[in-house]
């Protein structure tokens, strides 16, 4: 058989590169299809996560009122929505291709940095809480002592003592029970330790996150930038939450993200809502740390005995007494939800570190396997 002519054959493999080509066409738009789906599916997820935490009462499906924001219990399912939204930008990140996106790879080189600043911040939340236990622990001090009956002087000044000492901690600035400046922290969590400089401040941490925080020109990193500012977004509820040293971190470091996507629109309805509370409280207290829900309540009704205390003559007249007495259950009431709540906050806080761990370890292993540009 007669080998075909020259043109046949080049003919030929013009057909088969053609194919190849078809092929690998349809292979790279079968895997950028892919990661629209994700990246659709992973912002949806988001907008729903973050516009539920400010469903109102009558808006819920559930019959029970929602929880106040900034209250203990708000603030757990915040963190719940943050390992929520964490898992299912593992979807994203197992679609892109970082050897195509000089940019995808700049962009989770800075969420490296914002995780370890994000680490630093978990640490302060959670001294944060044990000073917010101390607090607890003074108002039951002053609960104890109002209860007895008859009500004495020895009573009411062991009381005013300790509702004097609770409401300078309350609006503390991130001083110890010594009234000294902390000069380092840690973030081990129970491993090894490392300490930061006296000069770290939560609120600049959250100010360098947020500072570089723009959205990318392609659609590669947009995933990234997403789950980016979720984190930023609660790392920055909680510094304005929790006192840590930080009284000034809603005016240093607002989120600007793009209005028309709702799961941005849904982040600063957060923001503003936070915003509300910071200004509703240096309304009502003159400024202080910490928006915790019960924080503030536990202010109100502490200064509200403190003043008792302070115009108290013995025996007391018996409509004051009776009066103040509904005070003194709702503090009781109070220190009562903290005792649970802060010690499962704290837990939760807790596994946020650890998550964040691992996060960074998948994106080094991901970088790691791109190949060099």
């Amino acid at each position: 058989m007669s080998p075909p002519p020259e043109h046949q054959g080049s003919s030929f493999l013009r057909r088969i590169s053609i194919r190849r080509n078809q092929i690998v066409s349809m292979d790279a738009t079968h895997e950028h299809q892919q990661q629209l789906e994700e990246l659709d599916y992973f912002q949806k997820h988001v907008s729903d996560c973050l516009s539920e935490l400010l469903l109102s009462p009558s808006s819920a499906e559930s019959s029970q009122p929602s929880d106040p924001i900034l209250s203990i219990p708000w603030l757990k399912n915040l963190l719940d929505v943050y390992m929520s939204c964490e898992t299912e930008f593992k979807g994203v990140l197992s679609t892109v291709q970082i050897s195509k996106s000089p940019s995808l790879e700049k962009a989770l080189q800075e969420t490296l940095d914002r995780i370890l600043k994000s680490l630093d911040i978990c640490n302060a939340v959670s001294n944060g809480i044990d000073s917010v236990t101390q607090s607890r622990r003074l108002a039951e001090i002053a609960v104890t002592a109002l209860k007895k009956r008859p009500l004495c002087d020895g009573a009411v000044r062991r009381a005013k003592r300790a509702l004097t000492s609770l409401l300078a901690g309350l609006n503390a600035d991130g001083r110890d029970s010594n009234n000294r400046r902390s000069t380092s922290r840690s973030w081990s969590f129970g491993g090894s330790s490392c300490h930061v400089s006296k000069n770290w401040s939560a609120a600049k941490q959250i100010h360098a996150m947020a500072g570089n925080l723009v959205p990318p020109r392609g659609a590669e990193a947009c995933g990234v930038y997403v789950m980016s500012s979720v984190m930023v977004l609660v790392m920055w509820v909680l510094v304005a939450a929790v006192p840590c040293g930080a009284s000034n971190v809603l005016a240093a470091a607002p989120l600007q993200l793009p209005k028309h996507q709702s799961w941005a629109s849904a982040a600063l309805n957060i923001q503003e809502r936070v915003g509300e509370e910071m200004k509703g409280k240096e309304k009502r207290f003159g400024g202080g740390l910490g928006l915790m829900e019960e924080m503030q309540r536990m202010e109100r009704v502490g200064l509200s005995l403190l003043e008792f205390t302070e115009r108290f003559r013995f025996p007391g007249e018996e409509e004051e007494v009776e009066e103040v007495a509904e005070k003194v259950e709702e503090m009781d009431e109070i220190c009562r939800g903290m005792e649970v709540g802060l010690e499962g906050l704290q837990r939760q806080v807790r596994v946020v570190f650890h998550r964040l761990v691992r996060s960074r370890l998948e994106i080094v292993s991901v970088l790691d396997q791109a190949p060099c540009f």
